[in-house]
């Protein structure tokens, strides 16, 4: 495996990636492809809103939106399969690169993906086993834990559609075309994680802790970047983030929007900037931690 001059030698595994983006490096490709695959999603999912809004009373499309069901969650999370086949289609059309090449060799992949969930299963419940033990106030259920298991595998299939469509998308398809293009990591992870980090800025719902929000999404961003870089393959990244989203969307989720699904609401919603922004304190210390021990289990 040859890598480009001044690559640093810790990526090396990145160039399997990348090998096949330098057939057609070209940067037009890449901002043609992104245009292409936004109005590809735009388009699928106004018509996937009509379908769904005739499929039910006036307010379900609002629910739907807003994942504030478990039917409209399920929903809502598998509609991310339009980014992942607007990639598809695009990287093929464009860059003649196939899906399974930006997502690196399977085997390995999954391989990487299971080492690293595990180890971060054993790590989450190294940390609910420490103090503190609530935020303040107890947390509220939301829905009966009989109905949350019998809905944990579609559930847990939804938000798998979810996050493996951004990973395909930021740490796939944006950051292996820039590779192909730029030599320096600056570009090819910094460029992907700002775009990632714009993409979760929403002052309107976080208030004054929107751009911590956004910042906390951007170094997300680095370290799945590096954990793509060293493992050459997104099944390490995908991992990480799915381990995010379970806990985040699945067993404790703010109040409001996108909580169809959690088993737990916590007791404090986005509207509380300042008994909120501790947490994401937290939140940006068990992120570096959780990417500690990812590399940990990759051995990378």
């Amino acid at each position: 495996m040859t890598m480009p001059e001044n690559a640093p030698i810790a990526y090396s595994a990145h160039e399997q990636l990348v090998r096949t983006a330098r057939a057609r490096p070209e940067l037009w490709r890449l901002l043609v492809g992104l245009v292409l695959i936004g109005l590809f999603i735009t388009a699928l999912n106004l018509v996937f809103i009509a379908v769904v809004a005739g499929l039910g009373p006036n307010d379900w499309a609002v629910e739907f939106l807003q994942g504030a069901s478990p039917l409209a969650m399920l929903v809502l999370l598998s509609s991310f399969g339009f980014v992942t086949l607007g990639v598809a289609v695009v990287a093929r059309q464009l860059h003649n690169r196939s899906l399974s090449s930006i997502l690196g060799p399977y085997s390995q992949g999954l391989r990487q993906f299971w080492q690293v969930f595990r180890a971060l299963l054993i790590l989450g419940v190294l940390v609910a086993a420490l103090p503190p033990y609530d935020m303040g106030a107890p947390l509220t259920q939301n829905m009966a834990l009989s109905t949350w298991l019998f809905l944990l595998p579609f559930s847990a299939a939804a938000v798998l559609i979810q996050i493996s469509s951004e990973e395909v998308l930021f740490r796939g398809y944006i950051q292996q075309s820039l590779a192909a293009r730029f030599r320096s990591p600056v570009i090819w992870m910094g460029l992907p994680s700002v775009l990632f980090a714009a993409g979760h800025y929403a002052p309107a719902a976080a208030g004054d802790n929107a751009l911590l929000i956004a910042a906390w999404s951007c170094l997300f961003g680095l370290l799945a970047s590096d954990l793509t870089a060293r493992a050459g393959t997104l099944g390490p990244a995908i991992a990480l983030h799915f381990f995010n989203n379970v806990i985040a969307l699945l067993l404790i989720s703010l109040p409001g929007n996108l909580s169809g699904l959690a088993l737990f609401l916590l007791p404090i919603d986005m509207a509380d900037t300042e008994m909120l922004r501790p947490w994401l304190y937290v939140d940006f210390a068990v992120m570096l931690v959780c990417w500690l021990t990812a590399r940990l289990a990759i051995r990378r």
